[in-house]
């Protein structure tokens, strides 16, 4: 049973922004700081990735943990009404990703993934920047 009503859930659900997001902006905040330079949401690139760094053709996909569903992540729950409908959402929003990954790869660039739960830890920013200056794909520590 959710605990809000069905306006209230609508209005935090349309609140929830696509770009410029805290952990996108922990992100580029971190590979300025590194030295490394990037522009934003690649229109022209499969999925516009959040920040793409032509000079390494490394793109960086900042994922949400519950949208994107990080396994293990204590951020990764399961809403417990429409059970369906979110389980339908979510694989779909994987199985984009996924086809995303690939397209990027087929096109000469290498796709780094952190997840939203990661951008609080340094250490795994400067695992990301070293990836990308090695022009490596960025693994998580998980």
């Amino acid at each position: 049973m959710d605990i809000m009503n069905a306006h209230a859930r609508s209005r935090t659900m349309a609140a929830i922004r696509g770009k410029n997001t805290t952990p996108e902006l922990i992100v580029r905040k971190a590979l300025h700081a590194m030295g490394l330079r990037f522009r934003l949401h690649a229109q022209k690139l499969p999925g516009k990735p959040d920040i793409i760094l032509p000079k390494y053709r490394a793109a960086v996909l900042v994922h949400g943990c519950f949208w994107h569903r990080h396994g293990g992540c204590r951020f990764a729950t399961n809403p417990a009404t429409r059970e369906d409908f979110w389980q339908s959402k979510f694989r779909a929003t994987v199985e984009r990703d996924l086809r995303q990954v690939r397209n990027l790869t087929a096109m000469g660039w290498t796709p780094h993934i952190i997840w939203e739960c990661e951008t609080a830890d340094e250490a795994c920013l400067a695992r990301l920047v070293e990836a990308i200056r090695k022009s490596v794909p960025f693994q998580s520590p998980r």
